[in-house]
């Protein structure tokens, strides 16, 4: 009696010592599972973590690179444009020492036959500042008039003399004029000019 007890509790120890083996080894499975996914979650996290980081050094890369453009494109257009209107600034200076030069009434004769062809009227009023507007006589006129391909009657305005140099026609019923002073043929040609002084001092 006592031996066949002393077997069943031996059975049930084995059983008990089997069943805990396996409680453990499972235990032990799910925890290796669990650290295993628990590796491979913060491996995802940290590359996750390091393709954002790129991304976004890349973005403020970008943007740094793109505002440096856009500031050098900002000062080489001002620097472009003080360039521009000192150049405009001299050119206005050295035009105004020519009228006291034998060779400026020529100037103004062809001043005033490109303002008249542009004007295209049958009379027209000259206007221009005070120092040129002395070098108007009739002879100089007569000398336009005939340049021109229809026959044009040119008068010398009464109206006061311009401020700036150059000259303005302006048609006997006041409505159309000509202005070909000497600020406004510059401005004509403004776009050329930039062209010019950007090929030669951005393009090189």
């Amino acid at each position: 009696m006592n031996q066949s007890k002393d077997i069943l509790i031996a059975g049930i120890e084995a059983d008990a010592r089997q069943e805990e083996e396996k409680i453990l080894a499972e235990a032990e499975q799910q925890a290796a599972d669990k650290r295993k996914y628990g590796d491979q979650k913060i491996e995802s996290v940290l590359a996750d973590a390091r393709q954002r980081a790129e991304k976004q050094a890349e973005e403020i890369k970008r943007k740094g690179v793109s505002s440096v453009e856009l500031d050098i494109r900002r000062r080489s257009l001002r620097l472009r444009d003080t360039i521009l209107q000192d150049l405009m600034k001299r050119v206005e200076e050295r035009m105004e020492t020519r009228i006291a030069t034998p060779d400026y009434r020529a100037v103004l004769r062809h001043w005033i036959v490109e303002a008249a062809r542009g004007l295209n009227v049958d009379a027209a009023d000259i206007n221009a500042s005070s120092a040129e507007r002395e070098l108007m006589d009739e002879a100089l006129l007569s000398e336009a008039m005939e340049m021109l391909e229809h026959k044009v009657l040119l008068t010398l305005s009464k109206a006061d003399p311009l401020g700036a140099q150059g000259v303005v026609l302006t048609s006997t019923s006041g409505r159309l004029a000509f202005n070909n002073q000497v600020r406004t043929r510059i401005q004509r040609h403004q776009r050329e000019i930039q062209g010019l002084i950007h090929e030669a001092l951005f393009e090189q």
